[in-house]
């Protein structure tokens, strides 16, 4: 990092430093700020306002505002600026700030707080809030009280560059500052007008991707070239994916490339000819797998949201080479593994160029029975729902690739919509952004998190999500009337947590005491609840929509202005049996190719 020579001396009042504070901000490249009303806070919140650079929104509900903040920093791939004031209000971040730790978004989490004389007293509305969100942030530090020396002038522009800095940089993530103010909380003096924010920031901070050394790209090479029963599994991944490299990476090593939906990688422009789509399916126990069991798996980005993918791991243990150019440690299946902490992009065109001079002959046969899979996989499924004339949770997504425009952005709730995204959305040329929760993998927030999205997206933005997730993220039908942004939401209704059904808890033979019986009222939780008039109440429009009739509700809704529900009642129960029907027949076509390469 660099400092900028000449340190001007404050003015008197408490407006210059706010004033210094929020233009640093912007010129390291924040453009939104999310606010929540209070009164500790009002000298940040003025100064957030008064910024003609900064876009701020203003929301009644801080745990809203804080998945609101997480989409905004997702989808728009830059920080974030989220301000709360003191007390348990910004308590009310903290899930939001747990999923941006665990799914690597950029965050900028100031809370306002009393001073240090009124702490620890008995203080209306005063908590420990230093370091209040522990280790689920990046850095963690307070900013001194305003006064007009310079030194503190120098301080605070410096802490605000290296808070967007920090939280920009590899691995991205939150970061917290805690901003103490005394009264009056009116600042002192003008916040206004900005300053010519060409001038360069106060600090800057460069860096430059890690590639590896010739001789380890060699070494990986030679690793490849040696296990010609390989695969690439793309799992979810974050900003701008390496989805040409790792193709290049695919082709050269002659390896699948199993593509997790939130990888980049399913769906695009980009060479897809060796994308796997249907590797839930596929990679479950039967004799196919059995005599496809890879010798070497290459990942990039988090782990996988397949758990037969993970599960095919465990069963075989393949050599495991993780590379994560943001020096993680995501490795969940807890077997032996090598990790490579450096450019993915680098690391893939590297090792590729290195496999090409090495002349390395791909194992065609191992390929082509992934392909042939692929495909067999593949016709089997969009053949069974074609023919399917009742609601199934999977559909939106199978839809989606031909409902919605280039550039879109599909959001997938957690629990069954996830998995449905990843079982059932095909290999596409279709420019999707495709996005879940998948940092903590709770289903909160996730409506208020779209609608984060949407408000920056400059695209047509789709949630698909469960009852129990969107009743639980209510709050965001009311910040949706005060943004006024464009949101379509397919609401799977089957009215409980459905993700159950399909889970160990709702075996007839389960070992617990009461279960059964036990089952409906503990995982099962029936709500009994219609969501049609809460959604028209609170000034939105809400449709039913049967068997036939999404895809034509998709195109009529996607992108037209405010947020339009459209719901699809289901039956878990049912759900099951057919996703077990689907997989049986997958299972089926997938014997007849092990007995065709047997034979």
């Amino acid at each position: 990092m660099t400092m900028t020579p000449d340190v001007a001396a404050a003015p008197r009042g408490t407006a210059p430093i706010l004033r210094a504070f929020v233009e640093e901000l912007v010129r390291a490249g924040v453009r939104e700020a999310v606010v929540c009303p209070g009164s500790r806070s009002t000298p940040l919140a003025l100064a957030l306002a008064a910024h003609d650079g900064l876009r701020t929104t203003v929301l009644l509900d801080e745990r809203s505002a804080g998945f609101i903040a997480l989409g905004m920093a997702r989808t728009a791939l830059r920080p974030v600026v989220l301000l709360g004031t003191s007390g348990t209000a910004v308590v009310n971040f903290m899930p939001a700030i747990v999923e941006a730790f665990q799914a690597r978004v950029a965050l900028v989490v100031l809370t306002a707080d009393r001073p240090a004389e009124l702490r620890d007293r008995g203080a209306p509305q005063t908590i420990d809030q230093v370091g209040l969100y522990g280790r689920h942030v990046k850095w963690s530090t307070e900013l001194p009280l305003p006064d007009d020396a310079p030194e503190t002038m120098a301080h605070i522009r410096s802490v605000a560059g290296r808070a967007v800095a920090v939280a920009a940089a590899g691995p991205p993530g939150p970061v917290h500052l805690n901003a103490p103010f005394r009264e009056p909380l009116i600042p002192a003096g003008a916040l206004g007008p900005w300053p010519d924010l060409s001038a360069a920031p106060f600090v800057t901070a460069t860096s430059a991707p890690r590639r590896l050394a010739e001789a380890d790209v060699g070494r990986l090479a030679d690793r490849i070239a040696a296990a010609p029963r390989g695969l690439i599994v793309a799992g979810p991944m974050e900003g701008a994916a390496p989805v040409d490299s790792i193709a290049r990476l695919a082709a050269a090593s002659g390896y699948p490339l199993l593509a997790d939906p939130l990888s980049s990688l399913r769906a695009g422009p980009h060479d897809r000819s060796l994308v796997i789509a249907r590797g839930d399916q596929l990679a479950r126990a039967g004799p196919w797998i059995d005599a496809h069991t890879p010798d070497l798996v290459i990942r990039f980005g988090a782990m996988p949201t397949s758990k037969p993918i993970v599960q095919l791991l465990q069963r075989g243990t393949p050599e495991l080479v993780v590379i994560d150019g943001d020096s993680g440690w995501r490795e969940a299946a807890l077997i032996p593994t090598t990790f490579v902490h450096a450019d993915p992009t680098a690391t893939a065109l590297d090792v590729a160029a290195a496999l090409r001079s090495r002349n390395v002959d791909r194992n065609q046969a191992w390929l082509e029975d992934w392909l042939a899979a692929e495909r067999a996989a593949d016709a089997v499924m969009t053949s069974w729902l074609a023919n399917l004339d009742e609601p199934f949770e999977g559909a939106p997504f199978a839809l989606a690739p031909a409902a919605l425009p280039d550039g879109a952005v599909l959001w997938a709730g957690n629990s069954m919509p996830v998995r449905d995204l990843d079982g059932w959305l095909p290999s596409t040329e279709r420019a999707l952004r495709v996005h879940a929760h998948r940092g903590a993998n709770g289903i909160d927030g996730v409506m208020s998190t779209a609608r984060g999205s949407a408000a920056v997206a400059g695209a047509p933005v789709v949630l698909v999500v469960g009852d129990v997730s969107f009743l639980h993220d209510l709050g965001a039908l009311v910040t949706a009337r005060l943004m006024g942004v464009s949101l379509t939401v397919v609401l799977v209704q089957n009215d409980g947590g459905g993700i159950f059904s399909v889970l160990p808890q709702a075996a007839a033979d389960a070992p617990a005491v009461g279960l059964p019986e036990q089952y409906e009222k503990l995982f099962g939780t029936p709500h009994g609840i219609d969501a049609g008039p809460i959604v028209t109440a609170l000034g939105h429009r809400h449709r039913l929509v049967g068997a036939g009739g999404l895809a034509q509700a998709l195109v009529e809704t996607v992108g037209t202005p405010g947020l339009s529900v459209l719901e699809v009642r289901t039956n878990r129960a049912r759900n099951v049996e057919l996703h077990r029907a689907v997989a049986t027949a997958v299972a089926d076509a997938l014997a007849e190719l092990a007995q065709g390469d047997a034979g």
